[in-house]
Order: C-alpha cells, then sequence, then structure tokens
C-alpha cells in the first residue's frame, strides 16, 4: 500500500498545511469521504429525524438509523438497539455514572478504575463515590507502565462494582488486556466499562467477544467530525437504567405530573441529536472497513516503531511508554529534561510540527509519574517515517536552543 497515495488522495488539510500532524490522540484529520458525506446529507436529506411524517424526514430517519445499524455491526454488539448516541465519550461516561452508579452503587460498594483514566472516567466516579458513600480505588502502573496481574486481582475484590478501564492510554500507549480485566471482574461481580476512545481508531473492536457491560468512544478520534460519540451498553443493562438527559424525542407518553420513557434507543437520545455527526461517523467506519485494519496496523507499525527507535537515540529525552512493544500503541509521551513541555511544543510548531503538551486531562497520572505535564506524540496511518525525521530534527533544534539554560 503506497503511503503517500492516501494521504495525497484523502485528507485534503493534509495537503492545504504544510504540517507535520502528531495529535491524531486528541483529533484525527477527516478524509474527503466523510467531509462529502456532510455535504450530501445536508443538500440533499436535511430534515428531523424521527419528527416528520413526510418523506424528507423520514429520509433523514433512515439515514440516521442506518448508522446506528452500521457501528453495531462494526463492533458487533448483539442489537442496534445497544448503541447510544452521545456527543462525545465524556457524555457516555457520565450516562452512566449517573443513570447506572448513582442507582446501583451504596455504602461499602467500591469502584475500580486505573491510574492511567482520562479525566472523563475518573471525575464522574469521583461524584459517584461522593453521593452514594462507595469507594474510588486505583489500579496503580509498575515500572514498565502496564498493570500486572497481581495489581489487577489485588484491587478488584468481592466488594468491587464498577470497574472502569482505558483500553489504550492517551498518554502512556500502553494496551491494557481489557478482555482479562473484564473476564476478572465478572468472576468478582462485577460490571466493567471500557474506554476505547485511544483504541478504535487502531484495532478491531468486538464487544461480545470482550464481554464489555459498557463501552464508549468517541468518533472525532476515528476520522468523523467533532461532536459524535457512541455508547454501547448491554441491553438488560440499558433497560434498567433511568434516563440521564429528559426532553424531546426520548419520551412516550407526557402527562401534567408524570412521564414514561421511550423504548431503547430513543430514551437515551434526548432533544435533537448532531445528525451531521452521526452521518460523518458512518463514513468514517467506511473508510476504516475499506482501508482494514490489518493495513492500518501494518502502516502504524512500521512508523511507532521507527519512531520508538529514533526517540530512544535522543539521550536528552525522558520517554513514557512500556519497553513492550507488544503492548504499546500509536501514542508517545515524553520530555527534554529540564525544559518545560510548552516551550518544547513551541519550537516543534515552528518547524511545523504539531504535538501536543500538557497533562492531557489525566492529571492524577502526571502526578503518579512526578511530572506536571508532558509532550505527546500521536501517530495515525497518514503519518511517514518522514514525520519521524522531522520530528526528531525539531527536537534536536529545541535542545540546542534550550542546553545552556539546563542546570
Amino acid at each position: 500500500m503506497n503511503h503517500e497515495e492516501i494521504v495525497v488522495k484523502d485528507f485534503p488539510i493534509l495537503q492545504n498545511r504544510k504540517i507535520v500532524y502528531l495529535d491524531s490522540g486528541a483529533t484525527t484529520q477527516k478524509p474527503v469521504q466523510v467531509l462529502n458525506s456532510i455535504d450530501k446529507f445536508y443538500k440533499n436529506y436535511n430534515a428531523n429525524p424521527h419528527r416528520g411524517a413526510y418523506s424528507l424526514s423520514i429520509e433523514a430517519t433512515e439515514e440516521y438509523e442506518n448508522t446506528r445499524t452500521k457501528i453495531a455491526q462494526f463492533i458487533n454488539a448483539k442489537n442496534r438497539e445497544e448503541i447510544i448516541f452521545t456527543k462525545n465519550a465524556t457524555e457516555g461516561f457520565n450516562l452512566i455514572a449517573y443513570s447506572y452508579g448513582m442507582e446501583k452503587l451504596s455504602k461499602d460498594d467500591e469502584i475500580v478504575i486505573s491510574i492511567m483514566e482520562h479525566h472523563s472516567n475518573l471525575v464522574p466516579w469521583q461524584k459517584v463515590s461522593k453521593i452514594t458513600g462507595a469507594k474510588l480505588n486505583y489500579m496503580y502502573i509498575n515500572d514498565e507502565f502496564e498493570l500486572s496481574d497481581e495489581e489487577i486481582e489485588s484491587k478488584i475484590t468481592d466488594k468491587t462494582k464498577i470497574v472502569g478501564i482505558t483500553h489504550v492510554s492517551n498518554v502512556l500507549g500502553t494496551i491494557n488486556n481489557v478482555e482479562k480485566i473484564i473476564k476478572y471482574a465478572h468472576k468478582k461481580g462485577a460490571i466493567v466499562v471500557v474506554d476505547a476512545s485511544q483504541s478504535i481508531p487502531h484495532m478491531k473492536i468486538d464487544v461480545q467477544k470482550l464481554d464489555a457491560d459498557f463501552l464508549v468512544f468517541s468518533g472525532h478520534k476515528m476520522l468523523a467530525p467533532l461532536g459524535i460519540g457512541v455508547l454501547y451498553g448491554k441491553k438488560e443493562l440499558l433497560n434498567e437504567m433511568t434516563p440521564f438527559l429528559m426532553g424531546g424525542d426520548m419520551i412516550e407518553y407526557v402527562y401534567e405530573q408524570d412521564t414514561t420513557f421511550a423504548p431503547l434507543p430513543n430514551k437515551f437520545e434526548a432533544g435533537t441529536q448532531n445528525v451531521e455527526g452521526v452521518i460523518g461517523l458512518g463514513a468514517a467506519i467506511d473508510y476504516i472497513e475499506d482501508l482494514g485494519y490489518e493495513n492500518i496496523k501494518k502502516l502504524e507499525d512500521e512508523v511507532v516503531s521507527y519512531a520508538r527507535e529514533k526517540l530512544l537515540e535522543l539521550d536528552f529525552l525522558t520517554l513514557y511508554m512500556t519497553p513492550n512493544t507488544d503492548n504499546h500503541s500509536s501514542v508517545i509521551s515524553f520530555n527534554i529534561k529540564g525544559v518545560h513541555p510548552h516551550d518544547v511544543a513551541s519550537i516543534l510548531d515552528s518547524n511545523g510540527v504539531c504535538v501536543r503538551s500538557g497533562n492531557h486531562c489525566a492529571q492524577p497520572l502526571m502526578r503518579f509519574l512526578g511530572v506536571d505535564s508532558t509532550c505527546r506524540a500521536s501517530f495515525y496511518f497518514y503519518n511517514s517515517k518522514d514525520d519521524v525525521d522531522k520530528l526528531v530534527n525539531a527536537l534536536k533544534k529545541a535542545f540546542e536552543m534550550f542546553k545552556k539554560y539546563i542546570g
């Protein structure tokens, strides 16, 4: 597969801007196929789904609901009703926390999450624990930036009712063995909430094989537009839950003093939805499936392994990644020793290299690592070895600029 063909043909922004884009962990660039699908929707099908008996509204509803079916097939959900549209992964976690956690937890119950969690799968559980009296416990990483079996088995106990786990860390790139964690948690009687935001752009997800109770991801990290997310939940769990948001389209009957709710999935989709985002997500899934996860992995493995090799050669860098390449995805966090990450990122930007700097919405992890923030390069299949070379050269320039100030 010719890498240049993919980039030149499909990603307008990578043609229009002379940049090395290494921030796909924050949001991916969008292929023209996704952009065209949104344009086509507004030109041909724009109406409010579920709201009209006229043909245009019916066609809009079909476009919207056909994408739900596509997503269910994409992650191998048993039922299409198990796919709930949200505006992002954060809303999905909050929905679970409020609609499941608040209802199911009580004093002396335990919630277990990893120290690697993004704030969106951490802060809601803090609130749930404070209101319900449940205890929030953490699984900590070892020196190789991984969760050991001993840590998992010592923290998930018979008191554990909910386990929250990121499939891939957005800071470390560590791939967690979520299948093993789910199996062990179920053995202890707990349900598991999986954050697939950083994994689903890069690897096939099968929710039935994983036996995940809930799984959440954002579309914009997998080529889709901003503002669209997906919550998958097992049907029996979703049916037990009360809605998180109230309003139009999630109701069955409304009386002056009471309301009955619509069946799944509508009861969790209040108000007019981000229909263009749903359409764009459907096109993004088509793109990923046309390219194929095998090809995505092949392209990424070549570039990320090259990046690991070249960055490890820079003795002025501190790298935060597992040495186990089989357990490492497409994210590499690093610091130039003695230099603030924001300063490094600014110098890289002046050389046309885009990386993220900051705490990456993972302050407890940063604190555990003993740093305030890091730089982060996150790769996708549209990156090349040439991009890595430009990153390395820009880092060398940054180091030369700052080395006289480093004590």
